[in-house]
C-alpha cells in the first residue's frame, strides 16, 4: 500500500470517475463543497473524488488537486479544473465535518511482467487516434504514455474507468485497454463501411 492511512481526507462524491493524470472541469456550487475546495486551495491540499454510482458510493476513488481556478464568483461558487493524482481506498467515512470526509489509504501497483501488453495497447491507441484525427502520435511520446494517460484522453464508459482505477497492475490495465481499442477500431471500420455503402446507394444516376 502507499503509506499509512490518511484521516480527515476531504471527499467529493460525484457521478463520474476520475483517473490519475486526467483533467476535468467542475462547477462548485454547494456550500459544503465551496468550503472544502476553498480550504484545499488555501492549504494546498488534495481531496478525493469517488464515484457515486446507482448502487452507492464506490470504495476506490482518485485523489485530486485543483489545477486551475477558472472563475470565482462573489457568492463563493467556482469553476475549476482538477487533475487526478493517485488511486485510494476509502476505509471509512467520517461524519464530523461540514463536508464529506473519510479515512483513506493510497494504493500502489503490484509487480508486473507482461511487456507485450504495453506494445499492443499503445499500438491500438495510435491506430485509433490516427483513424479519428488523421494524425498518429510520435513513437517516443507514445512509449511514455501510461494506461491512465491513454484512457484519460479518449471517451470510455464510467464503469470501465472504475475497473481501470481498481486494477492494481499496469499490465492488467494495458491489456484491458488493448481490448477496448481493438473493439473501438472494429466499430469505426463497420461504421465507415456502412457510410461508404450509403454514399454509393445515395448517388443520383442520370440516364441518357
Amino acid at each position: 500500500m502507499g503509506g499509512p492511512p490518511l484521516t480527515d481526507f476531504p471527499l467529493f462524491p460525484l457521478p463520474v470517475v476520475l483517473l490519475p493524470s486526467e483533467v476535468v472541469p467542475l462547477h462548485i456550487f454547494e456550500e459544503r463543497y465551496m468550503t472544502m475546495i476553498s480550504e484545499c486551495l488555501d492549504d494546498g491540499r488534495e481531496f478525493g473524488i469517488v464515484w457515486l454510482a446507482d448502487d452507492g458510493l464506490k470504495d476506490i476513488g482518485c485523489t485530486a488537486r485543483v489545477a486551475e481556478v477558472l472563475e470565482r464568483m462573489e457568492d463563493g461558487r467556482m469553476n475549476i479544473l482538477v487533475r487526478g493524482a493517485s488511486p485510494f481506498r476509502l476505509i471509512r467515512r467520517q461524519e464530523d465535518h461540514v463536508y464529506p470526509a473519510g479515512t483513506i489509504e493510497l494504493l500502489d501497483d503490484g509487480p508486473g511482467d507482461d511487456e507485450a501488453a504495453g506494445g499492443e495497447a499503445r499500438e491500438g491507441y495510435a491506430d485509433l487516434l490516427e483513424q479519428i484525427t488523421d494524425e498518429r502520435p510520435e513513437e517516443a511520446a507514445l512509449a511514455e504514455l501510461s494506461a491512465y494517460e491513454m484512457a484519460a484522453s479518449v471517451e470510455i464508459g464510467t464503469e470501465v474507468k472504475q475497473v481501470l482505477l481498481e486494477l492494481r497492475s499496469e499490465q492488467a490495465r494495458l491489456r484491458l485497454l488493448s481490448r477496448l481499442f481493438k473493439a473501438a477500431m472494429e466499430r469505426l471500420e463497420v461504421a465507415e463501411r456502412i457510410a461508404q455503402h450509403a454514399r454509393q446507394n445515395g448517388k443520383v444516376r442520370f440516364s441518357s
